[in-house]
């Protein structure tokens, strides 16, 4: 528990306040709620550049430890007003934020490896991480795989001796807090109740809080990055549209998504920044009806065009993420032949089948998010009806962004549902899964923006309570606010939680027993406990595996090789197996991905 909230404690004050004296040093004054998600790309970069230098770690954690000092020295006294202003509409979401993305701990009543019986990918990062802070190569090194995450938390284990599964785990909450701050740049002017609750729902969405509760750190960061880099771009007009250097902080946000999530991140960013100047276009050429409150393009204010002076910003911002970018070139060329991407292949990785998009609209009463409608505790109508009032709510909610002249928002949305669309049509299931679960902030941010600034406006206690609008709109976001918010924590309440520790031994010893047959004796807590059967399997996966409890010693007939916990794993050969057939299992690489249902 120590390490794990040590790691989010350490996450979060070096994301802000790196992330705030990036901002200032863009020409920002005052607090800006985008520095959490600049802070933590600036993170991903420097972490990933410093900790494949001699040390094994030891200097990217020197390096994160002066930079956040420097940070913090820079903003002292510049921040003092506006940093007590933000403490008062941060500390709310804070403390929300980590209760709810605590609650998998809570409920198990133990701490380790998130979603076991979900998705066992975690083993794969743990042994990257446990490569890399060796000094040693590794299967997703050679790959082009995007190791930014997991240099943050070897920086965490070199600086702060916090293991690697508490890092993992660390970084996985860390980043629920930081959606959720980041959301505040859209509600600032909203009162202190729906503000806080729009920027939860946002931060853990339905599908993005399934994905934290399997332990999915990298998609639920790049949600994280597009959800800011969409908000930086509407911070461009409408708090700095004066400022050379306006853009700069989405580049630094598309920079921290290259370390994240390789150039698939571009995917999102690439064509939400491309929708967001043809938005800019539209809205300056005929935005005279807008509604009451137009942006200020739409007004005639700040950049009409990507021409003179906003031509200069967009050419500094691409400086700056090419210069940041450019050390990954190589190992994003290298990605491209990475096994996800085979549309041939299984493609359905820890799935059933087809995830509905519907559920990025937030209101989906199961526990596992891979379930179809009515396979749960809830019938199909459940469902239906859910989907219906989001769905109603999204419309509504994007006319009124429409009519506002939100850009940067309608111009994120259509990025994510192009990227939706690709995935669905070319892709796999499995990747089709990730884009919903990285549009979902961006849905919610559709949803709750206009209904929670209409809500507020329309409610009883500031007008005559027989007009039934006034009834209405605050009726219905206290509606969804529940509806959404009892999806989010059920999802997450259902979390497993695997290992508490892990050792890079199995799959060491994974080459040295082949096919097997191989029996593994493991504790009782950790298999009972720790959901850490799914996990064995997937480490020695490809071979005839059983997996007993150290209370039963006896060895399966025809077994070759045994792996016995013994205060640490031990491999022996059997000398004289048992005749007979081995009742041991063939453990393939799919039916070890995809583990029980819970």
């Amino acid at each position: 528990m120590i390490g794990t909230y040590a790691a989010v404690a350490a996450i979060c004050i070096s994301s802000l306040a790196i992330g705030q004296a990036a901002v200032r040093l863009c020409g920002l004054r005052g607090w800006s709620w985008l520095s959490p998600a600049v802070g933590l790309a600036l993170l991903c970069a420097v972490c990933w550049g410093t900790v494949r230098m001699p040390g094994d770690g030891l200097i990217s954690a020197l390096a994160v430890g002066v930079l956040t000092v420097a940070a913090v020295i820079y903003l002292w006294g510049r921040e003092e007003s506006h940093g007590r202003e933000a403490l008062r509409a941060g500390w709310p979401v804070v403390l929300g934020a980590l209760l709810a993305a605590s609650l998998p701990f809570i409920v198990e009543g133990n701490f380790g490896i998130l979603g076991t019986s979900f998705n066992p990918d975690m083993s794969q990062h743990l042994l990257a991480a446990d490569r890399l802070a060796e000094g040693h190569s590794s299967q997703l090194l050679n790959q082009g795989y995007p190791l930014g995450p997991h240099a943050i938390v070897v920086t965490l284990d070199k600086g702060l001796g916090i293991g690697l599964v508490q890092g993992f785990s660390g970084l996985t909450v860390a980043v629920a807090i930081l959606t959720s701050l980041t959301a505040l740049a859209a509600f600032r002017e909203l009162p202190a109740v729906p503000r806080t609750a729009g920027a939860l729902l946002i931060g853990l969405a339905y599908i993005t809080a399934s994905y934290l509760a399997q332990g999915a750190f990298k998609e639920t960061m790049q949600a994280l990055f597009m959800l800011a880099f969409v908000l930086a771009l509407r911070e461009a007009d409408r708090t700095w549209p004066n400022l050379p250097l306006r853009f700069v902080p989405a580049a630094l946000i598309a920079a921290g998504s290259i370390y994240t999530y390789s150039f698939p991140g571009l995917i999102w960013l690439g064509p939400a920044l491309v929708l967001y100047l043809l938005g800019k276009a539209l809205f300056a050429a005929g935005g005279a009806d807008l509604g009451d409150h137009p942006s200020p393009v739409a007004r005639g204010g700040g950049t009409k065009s990507a021409t003179g002076p906003a031509a200069r910003a967009l050419g500094l911002a691409f400086v700056v993420f090419a210069v940041l970018a450019l050390p990954e070139l190589g190992r994003m060329l290298d990605f491209h032949s990475f096994e996800t991407f085979d549309p041939n292949g299984p493609g359905l990785g820890n799935l059933f089948g087809q995830i509905s998009p519907f559920e990025a609209l937030g209101i989906w009463p199961s526990g596992d998010f891979r379930l179809a409608p009515g396979d749960g505790a809830i019938s199909a109508l459940g469902y239906y009806l859910g989907i219906a009032f989001a769905l109603a709510l999204l419309v509504y909610g994007v006319i009124q962004l429409w009519r506002r002249g939100e850009t940067a928002i309608l111009a994120g949305l259509g990025a994510a549902a192009l990227a939706y669309a690709a995935a669905r049509l070319a892709g796999t299931p499995y990747t089709a899964a990730k884009a919903i679960e990285i549009a979902a902030p961006l849905v919610a941010l559709s949803i709750l923006l206009p209904l929670l600034t209409q809500a507020c406006r329309l409610s009883p206690l500031m007008g005559d309570k027989s007009d039934t609008r006034r009834l209405g709109l605050p009726a219905a976001a206290a509606l969804f606010v529940a509806a959404a918010g009892v999806c989010s924590l059920l999802a997450l309440a259902n979390a497993p939680v695997g290992p508490t520790s892990y050792s890079s031994k199995l799959s060491e010893y994974r080459r040295l027993v082949g096919e097997g047959p191989t029996v593994v004796f493991a504790s009782p807590q950790l298999l009972e406990e720790e959901h850490g059967e799914p996990f064995l399997a997937w480490e020695l996966r490809g071979g005839r595996v059983c997996i007993r409890s150290t209370r039963d010693s006896q060895i399966p007939p025809g077994t070759r090789f045994a792996i016995r916990d013994e205060g640490g794993w031990t491999l022996t050969k059997v000398s004289d197996p048992l005749p007979g057939k081995s009742p041991c299992p063939l453990v393939a690489e799919r039916q070890a991905r995809q583990g029980p249902a819970r």
